[in-house]
């Protein structure tokens, strides 16, 4: 087998921030009420080093933040403001060590122009009857949490409006609408507190990023950072320039094909039409389709690995969708591996993802220079920790584009021979889901089986020989590993 070399030339460093802990997605806001969910939450920040949250529905019906005062007649006799389930949501993040990521929406019923509910959970999606309406809710918010929390330390979040504006389902006004929607909102916020941080578009496919900009810069509006999504699945829509209709009367909505690398593809784009601003990817994951194995195999923390490697200097924050599979957009799916969005099943069983996410929350801040002119679909990330040079490979191709066996040579820039530590995520390694298959699939599990499927999650340690400055290993398709030479430095 032909062998792919790579050079470690340690002599050459940039530094490594770990911009994909800036912030996780999660479901929606009700369900951080939960106990499963602020244990996972906990856990991810722990483990993970996450420090914001962003979810959709924080002004829904099912929170109780707007309750229009009807009689029995029907008559209305006026709106009453309650944020006792935002504030025991947000008393939470900020006692775990995180913070919220402020995701604007959607619209309460009795400030709605129209009744457009979405998702289980019954979100809004329509513009407000009245500006007066939403800036009053506004207006009541801003003033509550920095009473509450203080002006320092809402200071410190993030506050996007509304979600994916750009999509039917999400928002059933149009591009001016949502923009009028952003000037209201963030004239309303600044003259409370004009360092309160404010972006958007929040936009899917990563759309609408220069029309934000010379909107804001036309109207004289604060816009603080750019935020869009993007998801792999979203090509070849985000190439095509169609818009979103057409696409879908084209391909019935079936998910089309992408090539390796598209998410840089797009972030690259992306960074440069932001200009000089602050970007955000407050949602990207592996796949934008719940039902998708992606998300529960190897195969999802390869791409990762791939992704963050590749991404590093493009953007300034990068939001995971979602840290947990208890969601219900398209109600809570049953079985334990079902394609959810989720690094952990709905009972915390721990996906390779997560590993993978585990291994980059454990990697230094000084990337070296890797030389090599493989062109092929392994490849390596070489990092300094301390005294400790780590390397994360991995092995990676999308859907129905070849992928095989590879070995892989790494040459050291040091003439050393002993040992290393090695740590897998594949097939055999760091994988429940295989364990779950060898039980017969069962939908619901156990405690003892659910402790069995978390050991079969772990990361294990096995050693690596070094020959004369040469580490050789194979990585098997849609696969990564870390190795660890201890002491290199």
């Amino acid at each position: 087998m032909k062998r792919l070399n790579f050079k470690i030339n340690s002599n050459s460093k940039t530094p490594f921030p770990h911009y994909w802990e800036m912030c996780v997605g999660s479901s929606h806001a009700y369900t951080a009420l939960r106990a499963d969910y602020q244990e996972q939450l906990t856990k991810v920040h722990q483990e993970l080093g996450f420090k914001y949250v962003r979810f959709h529905g924080l002004f829904d019906d099912e929170m109780s933040v707007c309750i229009e005062n009807l009689d029995f007649a029907g008559k209305s006799h006026g709106i009453t403001y309650n944020f006792v389930n935002i504030d025991k949501i947000y008393d939470f993040l900020l006692k775990i060590g995180t913070k919220p990521f402020v995701e604007l929406s959607f619209m309460p019923t009795c400030l709605a122009s129209k009744k457009n509910q979405i998702f289980p959970y019954g979100g809004n999606n329509s513009m407000p009857k009245s500006d007066k309406a939403w800036t009053d809710l506004i207006n009541k918010f801003i003033k509550h949490i920095i009473k509450r929390y203080g002006k320092e330390e809402v200071e410190s979040w993030y506050f996007e409006v509304w979600n994916e504006p750009n999509l039917p389902m999400f928002f059933s006004g149009t591009k001016e609408d949502y923009f009028h929607l952003y000037e209201i909102t963030v004239k309303a916020a600044k003259k409370i507190d004009e360092k309160l941080r404010f972006g958007g578009p929040a936009t899917s496919y990563n759309s609408w990023v220069p029309d934000m900009i010379d909107f804001c810069q036309e109207n004289k509006l604060p816009l603080d950072f750019i935020s869009t999504h993007h998801y792999p699945t979203d090509d070849p829509l985000w190439e095509s320039g169609m818009d979103i209709d057409e696409f879908f009367k084209k391909t019935n909505g079936v998910p089309q094909d992408y090539s390796r690398g598209i998410l840089k593809s797009m972030t690259t784009k992306t960074r440069e039409e932001a200009q000089n601003y602050p970007l955000f990817y407050t949602e990207w994951s592996v796949s934008a389709m719940v039902g998708d194995s992606a998300h529960d195999t190897p195969y999802g923390a390869a791409m990762v690995a791939k992704t963050l490697a590749d991404n590093d200097g493009l953007v300034d924050g990068y939001s995971y969708w979602t840290f947990s599979d208890i969601f219900e957009e398209q109600s809570q799916k049953p079985s334990i591996f079902h394609g959810g969005f989720g690094m952990q099943t709905v009972d915390g069983i721990e996906k390779p993802v997560y590993r993978l996410f585990e291994i980059f929350h454990n990697l230094g801040y000084q990337r070296i220079k890797v030389e090599d002119n493989n062109n092929a679909t392994a490849e390596i990330l070489a990092i300094q920790k301390g005294n400790d040079l780590q390397i994360v490979a991995y092995n990676h191709n999308v859907p129905k584009k070849p992928i095989k066996t590879e070995q892989l040579e790494i040459n050291l820039d040091k003439t050393i021979s002993g040992t290393c530590e090695i740590k897998r995520i594949d097939k055999n390694h760091a994988n429940p889901k295989k364990l779950w298959q060898e039980m017969g699939e069962p939908t619901y599990v156990n405690k003892d089986q659910v402790k069995k499927l978390r050991a079969a999650s772990q990361l294990k340690a096995d050693s690596l020989k070094i020959k004369d400055g040469k580490i050789s290993f194979e990585l098997i398709p849609q696969s990564c590993a870390l190795i660890t030479v201890s002491n290199y430095f």
